[in-house]
């Protein structure tokens, strides 16, 4: 696995990397579908293992991903995994518990210490803040990053990461709190890395970057002939594209083009839509689910940069 140099960091890791979003399972907030179904325990742990094995040394999670049952999967392999030879990322936000509001400094230390249990783990290489939604007018944010700042004194983590789906937010907030890491969506179809100013930042400030979802959480696979339906609590149910009959057509022929022009590939799929976003992004990696070994096998032969020329043919094939 080709690895890259994680901005400021200064730690090597594989150009695609694992995310365990899916790992935790179905799963809801209130009423709206958060997690994955078609979730296996065993079958993540095993692909965790492999993963390993195959070079993919990078795992990201959250700790509401599945109410912790991603960071407890992750914490169940040590037995196996040198736990020195992971570099560990994990997340809080989601849950504002008793206070009202995100990221209370409360909330933030109990968050932690809790994922440091499920982790089974001293220090999270990697901490984020999950979102960049900090109240009316970033009320909250100062102490919040106070708290971090105190969290990283104490020992608990070593670098401090922003994310959230919407790039701008990260690129507005990313100035005041400094991440030495940024996880921004991003995907060949959804693309506002560069338009809204965060690839800017990221290159002036060499941070590392992590981008999530860049499979458009499966569907850039091209692998629907017919309008899907999850089962409860799969966050895949909210996205419109999975009920469009001519938007999986669409995506289907995109795949047949993309693997006629990359015959050699065993990969050809994961070599494109993941080539092309390391394209442009030296200090980047990709977030790919991998919660099955196959899943794991295929990640392992993909994470090269594509040319040019052959990035520049993919964003036509989407019309990015």
């Amino acid at each position: 696995m080709r690895t890259i140099r994680l901005g400021r960091t200064n730690v090597n890791v594989p150009a695609v990397s694992l995310g365990t979003w899916g790992h935790g399972g179905p799963n809801k907030s209130g009423d709206i579908p958060v997690g994955w179904t078609g979730h296996d325990d065993g079958l993540a742990s095993d692909a965790l293992r492999l993963a390993w094995r195959r070079g993919i040394t990078h795992w990201d999670a959250a700790d509401v991903y599945g109410d912790g049952n991603a960071e407890e999967l992750i914490g169940g392999v040590w037995d196996e995994v040198p736990r020195k030879e992971i570099f560990l990322a994990t997340k809080v936000g989601w849950d504002a518990g008793d206070y009202g509001h995100f990221y209370h400094p409360d909330q933030i230390r109990l968050r932690i210490e809790r994922s440091l249990r499920n982790l089974r783990t001293d220090v999270i290489d990697l901490y984020y803040f999950h979102h960049c939604d900090f109240g009316p007018e970033d009320i909250y944010l100062d102490d919040a990053l106070e708290t971090f700042h105190e969290l990283r004194a104490e020992g608990k983590f070593r670098f401090l990461g922003l994310s959230d789906w919407d790039n701008s937010k990260v690129a507005r907030l990313a100035p005041r709190i400094d991440p030495d890491v940024v996880q921004p969506f991003r995907n060949v179809v959804d693309d506002t890395y560069e338009s809204s100013g965060l690839k800017s930042w990221v290159e002036a400030n060499d941070a590392g970057a992590a981008f999530f979802s860049p499979l458009k959480h499966g569907l850039l696979l091209g692998k629907y002939d017919r309008p899907a339906v999850f089962g409860e609590g799969d966050f895949r149910s909210r996205i419109a594209e999975f009920g469009d009959q001519h938007a999986l057509d669409r995506l289907r022929e995109r795949k047949d083009q993309l693997e006629k022009h990359f015959p050699d590939q065993p990969q050809p799929l994961l070599h494109a839509l993941l080539g092309v976003l390391l394209e442009d992004s030296p200090s980047g990696c990709v977030l790919l689910g991998q919660r099955r070994p196959e899943q794991v096998e295929a990640a392992a032969v993909a994470g090269e940069v594509l040319s040019r020329k052959d990035a520049e043919f993919v964003r036509a094939v989407y019309g990015s």
